[in-house]
């Protein structure tokens, strides 16, 4: 399965000549391709072709014609990659000289409004999942979650709930770790609405830290062969990753119970506890000082109301479960004594 769109990057040298036999070519072959100028402007110092393959896959490619500077080149594409570029490093769209990425991203952000009108008017969630949104496997169905599930959220229409990520996303707390973050939605061609939502679960999390005021960095390698999901302290952004977590720093680890109708126990609190009981067998086993979110977001109201009135245990401590509501509502309860404040971004209940 491929995964998110990465550039390729060549140091060779490239002309329109070798781009047509060695790249085109043999696209064309393959799957019947046609080549020409993208509709966004090559950047300065580079000349650019895009690559529209008949089955519906695309690739960009920009190669420096500035003289007396180093040769590189670029390519970025959801098909098949041609022999010559095997052996070509991969890089992320923060990765490559800025210029660069910004040409491929118009492109491609021109590309989604024409081919899904209805994401024209989120700017910041068309860029911010840009990658699986034009990813290989991932196109159709990444696209098909926000259209016809509405992310996950229960009894919520589409605009409400891409209002609520993009009102999130516009405030650029994940812009540094998009990558990451946005790669976690998957490149699956199917749509599995329960394994997408646990995905925009982190996202939500992200939000009440962000809304709490707290700094933190997602998915930190831990000395324990684990990576839990965050790694919250004071500085944390601008600390090496190979030296998190520091004392004092707090793991985080997300979990998100399915809706209880799509369980063999069938009861809200049943399904709570059953998710985040799990998390006691791998991850919070090997750091027992973590704190445990419970994002409860894809629980209907009478679901959640159930949960609310009884604030029941879970087997990990300390914990807090929460419901996000794609008006902006969020309610949550602890269970211990949890060492980060989510005062700023939830009302207890």
């Amino acid at each position: 399965m491929a995964g998110p769109l990465r550039f390729r990057r060549s140091t060779e040298s490239w002309s329109e000549r070798r781009v047509r036999q060695q790249l085109f070519a043999p696209l064309n072959s393959r799957f019947g391709a046609t080549m020409g100028p993208a509709d966004t402007p090559a950047p300065n110092g580079y000349a650019a072709r895009r690559l529209d393959m008949d089955n519906g896959d695309f690739a960009l490619f920009a190669w420096r014609t500035e003289s007396g500077e180093p040769a590189v080149a670029y390519w970025l594409g959801n098909t098949e990659t041609p022999e010559i570029l095997w052996r070509t490093d991969k890089f992320g769209f923060d990765e490559v000289p800025y210029a660069v990425t910004r040409w491929a991203q118009r492109e491609l952000l021109s590309d989604l409004r024409e081919q899904d009108p209805w994401l024209a008017d989120y700017q910041h969630v068309s860029w911010f999942f840009l990658p699986v949104f034009h990813s290989k496997d991932g196109r159709e169905s990444t696209r098909a979650f926000f259209r016809d599930h509405a992310a996950g959220f229960p009894d919520a229409d589409r605009e409400t709930v891409l209002e609520f990520y993009e009102g999130f996303l516009a405030t650029g707390a994940l812009d540094s770790t998009r990558e990451v973050m946005a790669g976690k939605l998957g490149t699956s061609p199917q749509v599995d609405v329960v394994r997408m939502g646990a995905t925009m679960a982190e996202l939500h999390a992200a939000k009440l830290l962000y809304e709490s005021g707290l700094e933190f960095v997602p998915e930190v390698d831990l000395d324990s062969g684990h990576a839990l999901d965050f790694v919250v302290g004071d500085g944390v952004r601008e600390t090496s990753m190979a030296d998190l977590p520091r004392g004092g720093d707090v793991l985080v680890e997300v979990t998100r119970p399915r809706p209880p109708a799509r369980r063999s126990v069938d009861t809200p609190i049943a399904a709570l506890r059953a998710t985040a009981n799990a998390k006691t067998d791998d991850q919070l086993d090997a750091h027992p000082d973590a704190l445990l979110l419970v994002d409860c977001s894809s629980f209907r109201d009478d679901e959640w109301n159930t949960v609310r009135a009884e604030k029941p245990s879970v087997a990990h401590t300390p914990a807090i479960v929460y419901r996000l509501r794609p008006n902006g509502s969020a309610e949550a309860y602890r269970h211990g004594d949890p060492t980060l404040d989510l005062s700023g971004s939830v009302r207890w209940v």
